[in-house]
Parts: structure tokens; sequence; C-alpha cells
């Protein structure tokens, strides 16, 4: 039954996996089983090195409407516990996504709030429809936003954007979260699957072990000096030209044709 809260479908021809969070009647909000099925389905997919992208999504109207409160308020005194046993398996989830090479899509219909927010935050590239909205809610329940959710925030937004939207708890609508630098794009809701897909296809044909370290490059932009992170983009360099992808890369160029990646 659990692993019925968290769907995991790979597209072996294009190399896209997506990754459904599947409790559609409470908002896809996380519980304890829930996150257990998230993490295995975390595992299993980024396990695998024919996976070349990863969309992230929601089942029903929402993407994910944050941690479920009520196996808080059940019995208060053991919220620490429950938080404890939510994030053991979130933790090593969002860890295998940040150190996958696949990119990650957030696909997103309806609400993020929460957990879901954060969730969004560490997504690569972010698709919402025109109806999507976006929210901290951590304030409403007195206490602090987790999933990464300060440590992306303020990278995508800025510091001071980011204790706006913590402290005054605002909710922001698509277009808004786009401005702000969060949303990638915005379409209508009827084309959300259509796009996410097309989105997910051109990046799965792509240099996928560059991908990865672009992304580690940009993480680690905030911590270096530039120095330092001109040597880190010079290793990086070094590493990719003893890819496959790389000779292929090069070779196309010379031949003035469209390069074919295979992800290695």
């Amino acid at each position: 039954m659990s692993d019925d809260l968290v769907l995991a479908d790979i597209d072996a021809g294009t190399g896209v996996a997506t990754i459904t969070i599947n409790r559609p009647k409470v908002l896809n909000a996380l519980d304890v089983p829930t996150a257990r099925a998230f993490l295995k389905a975390v595992r299993n997919v980024t396990a695998r090195k024919d996976v070349r992208c990863i969309v992230l999504r929601g089942a029903g109207r929402a993407f994910v409407a944050g941690g479920d409160v009520a196996a808080f308020g059940s019995d208060p005194d053991r919220a620490a516990e429950v938080v404890h046993e939510l994030l053991d398996a979130l933790h090593p989830a969002l860890v295998a996504l940040r150190e996958a090479p696949a990119p990650v899509i957030a696909a997103v219909r309806g609400v993020a709030a929460g957990a879901g927010f954060s969730l969004v935050l560490g997504a690569d590239l972010v698709v919402a429809e025109t109806d999507a909205r976006f929210v901290i809610a951590y304030d409403r329940i007195g206490t602090t936003p987790d999933c990464g959710g300060t440590w992306a925030l303020p990278r995508k937004v800025g510091r001071a954007k980011a204790m706006e939207l913590m402290l005054l708890g605002q909710t922001l609508s698509a277009d808004e979260a786009r401005t702000a630098g969060i949303v990638n794009a915005v379409v209508a809701p009827d084309e959300l699957d259509a796009h996410v897909e097309t989105m997910a296809r051109r990046i799965a044909s792509g240099p996928t072990r560059a991908y990865g370290a672009y992304r580690k490059l940009v993480d680690a932009a905030f911590d270096h000096p530039f120095a330092a992170h001109l040597e880190a983009e010079r290793a990086s360099f070094i590493r990719m030209t003893e890819t496959g992808d790389f000779r292929e890369g090069v070779a196309s160029f010379l031949e003035k044709r469209q390069p074919q990646f295979r992800g290695e």
C-alpha cells in the first residue's frame, strides 16, 4: 500500500523519470509513510544510469500542500518524534536528487505550500499552471521551514525577498512566482503536461553529466571566492573532457551536425 503513496514511472526510451506524490484527497500532504515511499522512489530513480531527467509532480489538483499537520495535532507531545521520522526519510531523498546528474523539473498544479514549496525551490526548473499558488506556510503553525527551504529561497529571490515571504506569509500566484525568479514558465492548465513533457525530453537528450556539473558549480558559487571558483570551473571542464558526450559534442560541432548525446 505504501508504494501507492508515491508513483515512479521511467520511460526507458527517453530517459525521463516521473515521480508523483499520490495522496490527492489531502492535497498530497506528506505524512511519514509518504515520506518513506518518496525516499524509496527517489533511490530507485537516481540509482539508474539511464535516467536523464526527473519530473516531480503531485496527483490531482495540488502539487504538495506541505507536511501533514494532522499528524502533529493528534498528539502534540509526539510532534518532535514525527518531525524526525519525516525528515529522516525526506533528507536523504532531497540529497539524492541534488547529487544525481539528471536535472529535476517541478510540474506545479494547484498549491505548493510548506515542504511542497521547498521541493519546488530545490528543482532546477519549475513549470506552473496559471492557477498555481506558492506559500511558505510555516509561520501559520509557528515553526521554521525545512526540506531546504531556507537554503534555496534566498538563492533564488535574494535575502530581502526571502525574509518578506517568510515573515509576512505571502501567497504568490504563478505569475508572481515567475517574476520573483521561482518559476520558469507559466502555462494554461490544459497545457501543463505537454509543456513539461517537451521540456523533459529536450533535457533528457542533452549531456546529462555536464548538466549535473552545472548544478554543482552554481550551488558552490555562493560559497567560493572568485579565484577559487575559477579553479572549480577549470576542474569541472577537465572532468567533462573525459566523457563520451564531450567527444560527441566536439565531433558534431566540427562536422556541423546535431549532437547525439548519450548521457555518458
